[in-house]
């Protein structure tokens, strides 16, 4: 039997352990990738997206729809003769993440975003000396800046693929376009969303199992106001001095999109 002493002792013990766990926090999980969104061509169509820009001016009716699911793929068809609103350029994108019951995932400060997806750019999309844009990220309304482009571009005559924070004229990574044309290319970007120098990006592109590029850029500006918002498809500028623009087209297949939780 224990005695009033030993047993006041062990009590005092027992308590005071209790009392010091007590007061430590609860074990932190690491943040992992959570899936929010993985549409499917065949079976979602343009129901993926939040909203759809086919052809906005009318320019073009017999080429109509140019942005359409085609199998497991999404394609954008660009001509020489669309135009966009604003008749110095051409435009045929999708927008925004849209879920299976309809609402559309909205990508707020503060949080850090990733879409992966596959994408073939056939020859006939060159890159241009003035704007060719495949994604960009917008705060939506009409008339806003992009925040961040993924651009064909020519630079000093040579065919290039780009990330740029164009606000800040930030370069994040280029690389050389010719040895991806014609093949299936994998894309993965992540953004986190913050104002000043809050934000940060990480672009990586991979052609089968080697990579191609893998370049962030942190203490940068990601967010105009609202929220950011993807958009995908070809929007190109009729400015091109190297006579690049053709007929031509852009897939898209697999597309995922991910928050870090």
């Amino acid at each position: 039997m224990t005695n009033p002493s030993r047993r006041a002792l062990l009590g005092a013990a027992l308590g005071g352990a209790v009392a010091a766990t007590a007061g430590l926090p609860a074990t932190a999980h690491a943040a992992s990738w959570k899936l929010r969104w993985s549409p499917s061509a065949s079976g979602d169509g343009l129901g993926a997206f939040e909203t759809v820009e086919d052809d906005r001016a009318d320019s073009h009716p017999a080429g109509q729809p140019h942005i359409f699911a085609e199998g497991d793929n999404f394609r954008f068809n660009m001509h020489t003769v669309d135009r966009d609103t604003a008749t110095d350029r051409q435009r045929q994108e999708v927008t925004g993440l849209r879920t299976g019951n309809g609402s559309y995932l909205k990508w707020l400060p503060g949080e850090t975003w990733r879409v992966t997806y596959r994408m073939y750019i056939p020859d006939s999309l060159k890159a241009t000396t003035s704007f060719t844009h495949i994604m960009q990220m917008k705060q939506p309304g009409n008339g806003t800046s992009p925040i961040v482009v993924q651009s064909l571009r020519r630079v000093s005559g040579v065919q290039t693929i780009e990330l740029k924070l164009p606000v800040a004229d930030i370069l994040v990574g280029r690389t050389d376009l010719e040895p991806l044309h014609n093949k299936w290319i994998d894309v993965d970007f992540r953004i986190t969303i913050g104002d000043g120098t809050s934000g940060s990006v990480r672009w990586i592109l991979k052609d089968g199992s080697s990579t191609v590029v893998d370049r962030s850029k942190s203490g940068v500006d990601t967010l105009l106001a609202d929220r950011v918002r993807p958009k995908w498809g070809i929007y190109r500028s009729l400015g091109d001095t190297s006579g690049s623009l053709r007929d031509t087209h852009l897939l898209l297949t697999g597309m995922r999109g991910h928050q870090l939780v």
